[in-house]
């Protein structure tokens, strides 16, 4: 046995044998945050797309490509941690209609497919331009893209603008779906009290959006910085107020369902509070510190209206923070559930190891891959194109 699985958790009181090896480690981590990403800037594409708010438009383009790199790494921390990958796709090929890991083989292959859709009717008028300059290899590559359409007049592109938003339309519910399922399968689990809530698709769905936008935010800086163009404020104060609408609505929630937990005061809430001065203290410290920083930093730079370069330090000081809070909060639900026995009487402390599969290195490439294909997405069709 290789990986996670050489070394047993310590633990402290009443725990089962089985429970001291934590079978989900830190990539069962970065899974849901990754597909939560993916949420967050579908999001904000849809806010152009679908509902027509200018402001998002220098960023809309770049909020699809950036949707669709992260989804399609959004599967790989699964498949890294199966010890058989090449039978991930058995769930699928013969579905058991009561497994929500089927159901999100086909929501999420669904969801590739609207997003590929709109990405191809967003993009079908740069893709034929290129075609006729472009030689070799990449003239090819977007010879094959055009799909043998060269129409580009104004009667065609308001049809590609038509199917875009509606292809928008339906996506916006299945991007809710793909993360609301990811929270959906750590509520459904009524073995583990820290878990099993009604409220954990929604505070997985909310808590998505606030990272994608943040991330969009963090990237959208950066790139005009290193195109050497002016940022576009109108938009980063859209942006800031996204992040600050669903921050304030999903830190609302949580607290909510903490405030529950406390209230019923089952059979071992005490062990629960050891657990958060224990095991995830410092983690979930961050979660609430990082969080509340950023919604104070937000609050001001909306009631402010700062301008230039000092709004958009402190809109991407926020967002980093929001990124870390978010992440944090995935390692407290997931690693914090699995140190929380099931006999409500027990503790027990995971360290992730540094190298192997199921690795702290391993995840950090799995995190790093979307952001290089999107650079690669970005080079050979540039979403900024629109804006000259």
């Amino acid at each position: 046995m290789d990986g996670l699985y050489e070394h047993a958790a310590p633990y402290v009181g009443y725990v089962y044998p089985n429970e001291t090896d934590i079978g989900w480690s830190v990539l069962i981590v970065i899974y849901p945050y990754i597909t939560g990403l993916v949420a967050g800037a579908f999001v904000v594409s849809s806010f152009y797309h679908v509902f027509g708010m200018p402001q998002f438009k220098p960023i809309a383009r770049f909020a699809l490509l950036t949707a669709l790199c992260f989804l399609l790494f959004a599967p790989t921390p699964l498949l890294f941690h199966l010890g058989r990958p090449e039978r991930a796709f058995n769930a699928v090929i013969t579905p058991h209609w009561t497994s929500a890991m089927a159901a999100f083989g086909y929501v999420a292959g669904f969801y590739v497919v609207v997003l590929l859709l709109e990405i191809w009717f967003a993009f079908r008028v740069d893709i034929i331009a290129r075609s006729k300059t472009a030689e070799g290899a990449l003239g090819l590559l977007y010879r094959s893209l055009t799909l043998g359409s060269d129409d580009v007049s104004a009667r065609a592109i308001a049809y590609d603008h038509k199917w875009a938003r509606a292809l928008a339309i339906i996506g916006v519910p299945s991007a809710a779906g793909l993360h609301g399922y990811v929270g959906f399968v750590f509520g459904s689990l009524k073995s583990r009290e820290w878990w099993s809530s009604d409220l954990m698709p929604v505070i997985f769905l909310l808590s998505a959006i606030v990272s994608g936008v943040a991330l969009l935010v963090v990237l959208y800086v950066i790139v005009s910085k290193l195109r050497r163009v002016p940022l576009q404020e109108d938009c980063l104060r859209g942006l800031a107020n996204v992040m600050w609408a669903f921050l304030i609505v999903v830190l609302v929630i949580e607290a909510l369902e903490f405030i529950e937990i406390v209230y019923k005061a089952r059979d071992g809430i005490e062990t629960i509070m050891e657990l958060i001065t224990g095991p995830i203290w410092l983690s979930l410290l961050l979660q609430v510190v990082g969080s509340g920083v950023a919604l104070a930093v937000l609050t001001v730079l909306i009631a402010a209206k700062p301008r230039g370069a000092n709004f958009a330090a402190w809109l991407s000081g926020s967002a980093v923070l929001l990124m870390l809070a978010v992440l944090a909060m995935r390692w407290n639900v997931v690693i914090g559930g699995q140190e929380l026995s099931k006999t409500m009487k027990g503790l027990l402390t995971y360290h992730p190891i540094v190298f192997g599969r199921e690795g702290v290195l391993t995840a950090l490439m799995l995190f790093i891959g979307p952001f290089v294909v999107l650079w690669i997405m970005t080079q050979l069709l540039p979403p900024w194109q629109e804006e000259s």
